[in-house]
């Protein structure tokens, strides 16, 4: 919890600002707390948010949000290697609290001293109870904010996601792969359009890592801690 104390902040503005914009979007008090309860994933709930009021077909938005989901494939394959101790029932839980933040405080935990459900759930789980209750602040406020952008809160999420990014940065070949994921991203996004962008982008930064491979004194150091 102590770990999890200065995420919390950013998460709160964020959850706040989830809760205003879907009172603005024609979204209920209670549905707007329930998205945040069923779906827990910011990023996503943002998506479904800006196509709702676009009148698109379900299958649409079903696929769109879908796409933008797709990284957390990629945090439950990595972070399971640190989790095979867990028991069945913890693993059920802990991967719907597998939030951005979760994944990159126990891959790091998991590096130093390895990972333990103690760690885990105290870290994941104090986050869904925060942003639950910052939802329906931001709910209830809502109508106080007319206009996010004039505070900056539209590059809030950019902010979010390049600091959890930068928690990375001490890892082999780390900034080749994020320059190859992000030049592809860009690319996506200016010929075929978002969200596939986010997608491709990471399937990118994926193959490079997996054609570059690991070093070998990292490789060793797994297998020691392993």
């Amino acid at each position: 919890m102590k770990d999890c104390a200065p995420i919390m902040f950013a998460v709160a503005f964020f959850g706040m600002l989830f809760g205003a914009t879907g009172l603005n979007n024609g979204l209920t008090f209670w549905q707007t707390v329930a998205s945040s309860a069923s779906v827990f994933a910011g990023a996503s709930q943002f998506v479904f948010l800006e196509l709702y009021n676009q009148q698109v077909p379900v299958w649409v938005v079903l696929l769109t949000v879908f796409a933008v989901n797709f990284r957390h494939f990629l945090y439950s394959a990595s972070i399971s290697r640190h989790i095979r101790h867990f028991s069945w029932f913890q693993k059920y839980i802990g991967f719907f609290f597998l939030s951005d933040p979760a994944f990159a405080a126990g891959e790091q935990r998991a590096e130093k001293q390895g990972l333990t459900p103690a760690y885990y759930f105290g870290y994941a789980g104090s986050l869904y109870p925060i942003w639950l209750s910052v939802t329906a602040l931001g709910a209830y406020m809502g109508n106080l904010i007319t206009n996010p952008n004039a505070l900056g809160m539209d590059m809030l999420l950019s902010i979010y996601f390049l600091s959890l990014l930068m928690g990375f940065r001490s890892r082999a070949n780390w900034l080749t792969v994020v320059l190859v994921s992000g030049v592809v991203s860009a690319l996506v996004y200016k010929w075929i359009g978002a969200p596939w962008h986010i997608t491709l982008g990471a399937l990118a930064g994926i193959v490079l890592a997996a054609v570059i491979g690991k070093p070998a004194n990292q490789e060793k150091r797994s297998d020691e801690h392993a």
